[in-house]
């Protein structure tokens, strides 16, 4: 066994338990730490795979930028996990039934992706460019339309879970700050003009001597 088969089964071991860890913890702090730490060994594992581009991407954009802003959410909003926990083990049939439905399509579809007798030749002009100039090229000329349309995806997508998630709650509390600009001294105060009440002082009493 040499380093990269023995690295490749450290990364493997641990990227396994992080993921195990994910949808374990109890705390949704700790289960983000622990998808990070998911994210870096499957990188590292795509380090191995001399992928380079694709570990270098997942760990700038989702270690480094996704898992920060989803912690930062976590933190802030102080989520109840208990009354999120209540009807878990009721969907669970479903949801496990809907995963490995999933997964089965998955492995029809990625299976045959995996026959080294149908792996195209590289030539030795491309192993020269490297692994991300050549993704580069691919991306860039071959499959630019697709790269358009998945760009074009995720960004109705990003404005969809905006517009889902923007909403109104009653028991909320918060100031227009273009009502307050709008408001003037008449909408605040009316000053209303009113005739003053006097009171007359009650009459004084006649003398005893004068009463009949």
């Amino acid at each position: 066994m040499d380093i990269n088969t023995a690295l490749f089964y450290v990364f493997s071991g641990i990227l396994l338990f992080a993921a195990f860890r994910v949808i374990t913890a109890r705390s949704p702090v700790y289960a983000a730490l622990y998808l990070v730490l998911a994210f870096f060994n499957a990188a590292c594992v795509w380090m191995l795979l001399r992928a380079e581009f694709l570990a270098i991407a997942l760990v700038l954009v989702y270690v480094g930028a996704v898992m920060v802003l989803f912690l930062f959410v976590v933190m802030m909003l102080d989520i109840n996990t208990d009354t999120l926990r209540e009807g878990f083990w009721k969907h669970f049939p479903l949801a496990g039934l809907v995963g490995v439905i999933i997964a089965l399509e998955m492995a029809l579809v990625l299976i045959p992706g995996f026959d080294v007798r149908a792996a195209p030749v590289a030539d030795a002009a491309a192993t020269k460019l490297g692994n991300t100039k050549m993704l580069g090229i691919e991306i860039y000329t071959h499959y630019l339309y697709p790269l358009q349309i998945a760009a074009v995806l995720l960004l109705v997508a990003i404005i969809a879970a905006i517009a889902l998630t923007l909403r109104k709650r009653k028991d909320s509390k918060y100031i227009n700050p273009a009502e307050q600009v709008q408001a003037k001294k008449a909408g605040r105060m009316r000053i209303v003009k009113m005739k003053p009440t006097i009171e007359l002082p009650p009459a004084p009493a006649a003398p005893a001597g004068e009463q009949k």
